[in-house]
């Protein structure tokens, strides 16, 4: 089962905002919100459905709002830093929201967002799991013992995330794993593809030219 607004040819949804709002560095919250406008708008505001949609999905689960933030600060290198600058993860969860509520509003007036049923799939939830669980010695390596960009608990949100939903929970992973740097092989790039390919997902999602396959991988 698909969702509409899904194939846009970039990264989709949180993980796409979490890739861009990184470029350029912001350092304020409303800064950040200026981003978060912005990519809402992408694609005639086509964007803004899938941001809207990964946000509600997140907001009616059982994760932490220091849950959100760990998965936001692994997948934006901690360079827009939620805990430095004091922003509530779930609080700054639904302020994207709102953004991207406004920005439907502007073609639907009469927009109202609801609640938001996570897409079920047990056979590529596992998938995603064990594919947390592979990299995960590795990916904990990368944060907790970074020599500047210490972040701990990477592994753990994810694997909520991913309980919540496969495909969100991939796509986070993803982000982390390109933005800590993390080598991977050409093994595990060729299951990526894979999963992503039964997720739904197009190429440009899992491989947007940020992964680590230069270096010698861990795995």
């Amino acid at each position: 089962m698909t969702h509409p607004h899904r194939h846009l040819g970039v990264d989709i949804g949180l993980s796409g905002l979490i890739k861009w709002i990184r470029y350029p560095l912001v350092n304020s919250e409303a800064a950040g919100l200026e981003v978060v406008g912005s990519v809402a708008d992408r694609f005639d505001g086509a964007f803004a459905h899938q941001l809207l949609r990964d946000c509600l999905v997140l907001l009616d689960s059982p994760l932490s709002s220091r849950d959100v933030e760990i998965l936001w600060l692994a997948g934006t290198f901690r360079e827009f830093d939620l805990e430095r600058l004091g922003i509530d993860g779930r609080a700054w969860l639904r302020r994207i929201a709102d953004i991207c509520t406004d920005r439907i509003r502007r073609d639907d007036p009469s927009f109202e967002p609801e609640a938001v049923a996570p897409i079920v799939d047990d056979a590529t939830k596992e998938a995603v799991r064990a594919e947390i669980m592979s990299v995960g010695p590795a990916l904990e390596q990368a944060t907790a013992h970074h020599s500047y960009n210490t972040l701990d608990g990477v592994v753990p949100a994810l694997e909520q995330a991913a309980e919540v939903e496969a495909d969100l929970g991939f796509r986070l992973l993803l982000r982390a794993l390109k933005a800590y740097f993390v080598p991977i092989s050409e093994a595990r790039y060729e299951r990526y593809l894979a999963l992503g390919d039964e997720l739904g997902l197009g190429e440009d999602v899992v491989d947007d030219t940020d992964f680590n396959t230069w270096s010698d991988p861990v795995d």
